[in-house]
């Protein structure tokens, strides 16, 4: 009879269990589509959420009425677990363990020696590591200073492309003066032409006049 009952409960408690699990299954996938705003169909974050929760509180109030388990006495079966007398035993076992790990260090040949030595080589590594903070700031300081650099070089030539620029206005400008230069003076030229021919007319026009006052 008590073989059946006790049957009975590992049966009722396995499907505890699954359901335990259902239930938390149901709450997470709940908060996840809360979480993300998730919805298939009518099924949403909410309905999930309630369905989980109620499927958890049922299960808590179903363990709630359920009989206290009795607490065996081993010990009637077991005498070597009443009072001191175990003490002999573990602690044999656990000198046998400490004699196994003892052995399987001195097999590795894993000693204080070593363990030293691994210690120190931590402490090497940490100030390395330590070191490298140093060495990665000025790394950052320099990559920023030849940034700086290239920006300086592109405004340099920005200002070489102006000058140039400004040049070639002036040589323009030179080439232009140096024309009107040159057309001023053939003007010039043009017109002292002009002035002597006209003198000469003037000449001849005079001597033509003073011949015809004379025949007259």
């Amino acid at each position: 009879m008590k073989t059946e009952q006790s049957k009975k409960a590992s049966l009722l408690k396995k499907y505890e269990n699954k359901a335990y699990g259902y239930g938390a299954s149901v709450v997470i996938l709940g908060a996840l589509f809360k979480l993300l705003h998730w919805e298939i169909g009518p099924i949403d974050g909410g309905l999930l959420l309630a369905v989980g929760l109620i499927t958890e509180a049922l299960i808590f109030a179903y363990s709630a009425m359920q009989p206290v388990e009795e607490s065996w006495d081993w010990s009637r079966v077991y005498p070597q677990l009443k009072g001191g007398a175990a003490s002999g035993p573990v602690t044999g076992a656990e000198g046998l363990l400490s004699q196994k790990i003892d052995s399987l260090l001195a097999e590795a040949k894993i000693d204080a020696a070593l363990m030293e030595k691994l210690g120190n080589s931590m402490r090497q590594f940490e100030a390395a590591a330590q070191s490298i903070a140093p060495t990665a700031e000025a790394m950052r300081s320099t990559q920023q200073y030849a940034q700086e650099l290239d920006k300086a070089a592109q405004q340099m030539q920005a200002l070489n492309q102006l000058y140039a620029a400004q040049l070639s206005s002036a040589q323009i400008q030179k080439n232009v003066q140096e024309s009107v230069a040159e057309n001023a003076a053939a003007l010039q030229a043009q017109m002292q032409a002009m002035s002597q021919n006209l003198a000469s007319l003037n000449a001849v026009y005079t001597a033509m006049l003073q011949a015809m006052n004379k025949n007259n």
